[in-house]
């Protein structure tokens, strides 16, 4: 049996999706026996070398670079799972999009940042607009508001067990068989 590519991304996120793919511990060796990894974080592939059998992505989108990257997966991989909660929900991230009192959201929400907060030494009153800095979206967006997603693993972020659980089915084509008390977060 031939071995499934796998790309990993993430996008307006902590990277603590990756870091539980790490906490699958020894087991990563053996989903290694399955898996090759494409474009990832993990390896430092920064595009993909060829087409991918799943895109696992991390975090939602507020910046241009997030929608490409993320529709560039889409292209690239027959199926994508939205890992945690910034990519499914937008986690906190979002919370930029509360910022609605004026018609001029994304400005309030920068002048918030990086003017106006009594924790911010910024005597210019100067918003970063460098441009090399990717362009912010009007709000945060979760990933299936931007690409169709295959599936969706809840968590802040979820354990090593369920991805380990979740992506040895899909790469062995097996139901994804995950127990209430392992997907519960109280």
């Amino acid at each position: 049996m031939r071995k499934k590519r796998v790309a990993t991304v993430s996008l307006a996120g902590c990277f603590g999706c990756h870091m539980s793919l790490l906490d699958m511990d020894e087991r990563i060796l053996e989903l290694l026996q399955d898996v090759e990894f494409d474009r990832s974080p993990l390896n430092d592939l920064k595009k993909f070398t060829r087409r991918c059998d799943l895109g696992i992505i991390e975090g939602g989108c507020c910046n241009e670079d997030n929608v490409h990257t993320l529709r560039d997966f889409r292209n690239n991989c027959d199926v994508l799972v939205a890992v945690g909660q910034c990519a499914i929900m937008g986690g906190l991230p979002v919370m930029r999009n509360a910022i609605m009192h004026s018609d001029d959201p994304l400005r309030e929400c920068l002048e918030e940042a990086y003017c106006s907060s009594p924790r911010v030494y910024n005597p210019s009153n100067q918003i970063p607009n460098d441009p090399a800095l990717p362009l912010l979206l009007d709000k945060v967006y979760t990933c299936v508001d931007v690409v169709k997603i295959d599936y969706q693993i809840p968590g802040c972020p979820p354990s090593g067990d369920v991805l380990w659980a979740t992506l040895s089915a899909l790469v062995r084509n097996e139901p994804i068989d995950l127990p209430y008390d392992m997907v519960k977060y109280d």
